[in-house]
């Protein structure tokens, strides 16, 4: 009699288990929705970097647009970063710069806080080997740090793979966009 009451009673919480797990996943609603839409070069939207929201290359049109790939580990990107502040700062309204963290493993915000970056639009890269869809479109098979440039009206003019010094910096925003750093 203990037995069949011992059997009875573990059948019982097994069946209340059973229900309990069955009501969770019933009431748990839909999976939440990423703001991602696209990863795609020619229109990407990506999630902010901080907070909510979105940074689209639909919204950013109207001025020439450099997008800067950086992590918080790489040592490149320290280095190249100085110099992109610099002269985001003196063309500010001529030339939108964005930085999208990618293939992060610490923290995303470590580059941007460094170099004074944080009023750029900067999102997080997602997708991807790891994090990085937007960064494997444009430069698949390469390391940090890469740099998009696109025209105003939000095509893609070209990708530089690798470190871009300031005076390289300069002479591609005249080259491709007419615009002189002072």
């Amino acid at each position: 009699m203990r037995r069949s009451r011992a059997a009875m009673v573990a059948v019982v919480g097994v069946a209340l288990a059973v229900l309990v797990a069955v009501g969770v996943l019933a009431f748990r609603g839909p999976p939440p929705t990423s703001v991602v839409t696209s990863v795609d070069p020619a229109a990407f939207v990506l999630p902010a970097l901080a907070g909510e929201g979105s940074v689209a290359l639909a919204d950013l049109r109207g001025t020439p647009l450099v997008v800067n790939f950086f992590a918080s580990w790489c040592g490149a990107c320290d280095a190249e970063l100085p110099g992109y502040a610099a002269v985001s700062r003196q063309l500010r309204g001529q030339v939108t710069f964005v930085g999208v963290n990618s293939l992060e493993t610490g923290d995303p915000l470590l580059m941007p806080r460094r170099h004074g970056i944080e009023w750029w639009p900067l999102a997080r890269d997602v997708g991807g080997r790891s994090g990085s869809g937007l960064h494997d479109a444009l430069g698949p098979g390469v390391g940090l740090p890469i740099t998009a440039f696109y025209r105003a009206d939000g095509a893609l003019d070209g990708v530089v793979l690798g470190v871009v010094t300031d005076d390289a910096l300069r002479t591609e925003l005249a080259t491709r966009f007419g615009v002189r750093v002072g």
